[in-house]
């Protein structure tokens, strides 16, 4: 993927997901009258923006991150100064969770302030650079820039209520049934169907939003390699050294899901790792042994982050264009 198909294919999917959206919402609201509209805006943009004000303190408590002292890591609140002056954005304060998993994640919002956070298993991973991390948190305040995280709570929303509508239909069809009533002139079972359409469409409208996390992940990535020296190449190998760790957690009967309840924070998801057993020579032999990897299409359609062979592929094209 070149960054002109990125930056295209960002905008059409947005267009996508927004257009079919509010398609089938003023469908629903012709078939029902604006009230189940109104009722569904409020209750689930309320919730959104509970979930938006509180996310980041309810984040500190699930992976126990607190803030990193200056007296910690100085290199690494240092690296964090620099990038984020190349790209424009304030400081964000740097975070550390307190989970066995290497990862890293930006999160936040302007009331509580934006962090950006590592993990334990990052800083005592084995072989890892300065360099290698100082790409990972190029990446992460490439997330903060883009404001992926508001991004994708308001794209996220109109799919959100097509499925609140949906469920809420077939529930009320079948309450209705039972009744042996007719409402607004449709039967109980046009008004289950209506539901189980929109829940359908919902459906598909969420894998929409999985397609447009994988791309901020990209344009997040880009963003690495644009403001870190060698950005591209240091983060190929954090990344197949975060693949490796986890995949020997795994071997060791750790758990990894168990950290994934917002995996679509993280650079790497729990998901994806590699077998350390079936890898040798050095981190740049591991990469080019990555890029040969086959992505599954099923499972990337479910995945919130691309494929490691496709992400390291990207990579290297931003390489060859900073050269």
């Amino acid at each position: 993927m070149s960054l002109a198909k990125l930056y295209g294919s960002m905008a059409l999917s947005f267009i996508v997901v927004t257009g079919v959206s509010l398609f089938m919402l003023y469908l629903i609201m012709l078939m029902l009258g604006a009230p189940i509209i109104t009722i569904a805006i409020v209750l689930v943009g309320a919730t959104y923006l509970l979930q938006w004000i509180i996310s980041p303190y309810i984040i500190d408590a699930m992976y126990r991150a607190r803030p990193l002292d200056l007296s910690e890591e100085p290199w690494l609140h240092q690296a964090v100064s620099d990038i984020a002056s190349r790209s424009g954005v304030k400081k964000p304060k740097l975070m550390i969770a307190h989970i066995a998993i290497p990862n890293a994640f930006a999160y936040g919002n302007p009331i509580a302030g934006y962090r950006v956070a590592v993990t334990d298993g990052l800083l005592n991973l084995k072989g890892i650079t300065q360099q290698e991390v100082t790409a990972i948190v190029g990446h992460e305040i490439g997330h903060l820039k883009h404001r992926d995280v508001a991004f994708m709570m308001i794209v996220g929303l109109l799919p959100a209520l097509v499925l609140w509508i949906g469920e809420f239909l077939i529930r009320w069809g079948w309450l209705a049934g039972f009744s042996n009533r007719r409402r607004d002139s449709l039967t109980p079972l046009a008004i289950i169907a209506i539901g189980a359409v929109a829940i359908l469409i919902g459906f598909l409208l969420n894998l929409g939003i999985l397609y447009l996390s994988r791309l901020r992940e990209y344009y997040a990535d880009a963003h690495s390699a644009k403001v870190v020296p060698g950005g591209a190449k240091y983060l190929q190998r954090a990344l197949a050294r975060i693949l490796l760790a986890t995949g020997y957690l795994k071997r060791r009967g750790i758990n990894t899901e168990k950290y994934g309840q917002l995996k679509m924070l993280f650079i790497s998801a729990t998901e994806h790792s590699i077998d350390p057993a079936g890898f040798y020579g050095n981190i740049d032999a591991v990469v080019e042994e990555i890029k040969r990897m086959k992505p599954s299409l099923l499972a990337e359609i479910f995945s919130t982050h691309p494929h490691p062979a496709k992400r390291f592929a990207f990579l290297d094209r931003l390489e060859l264009y900073s050269a």
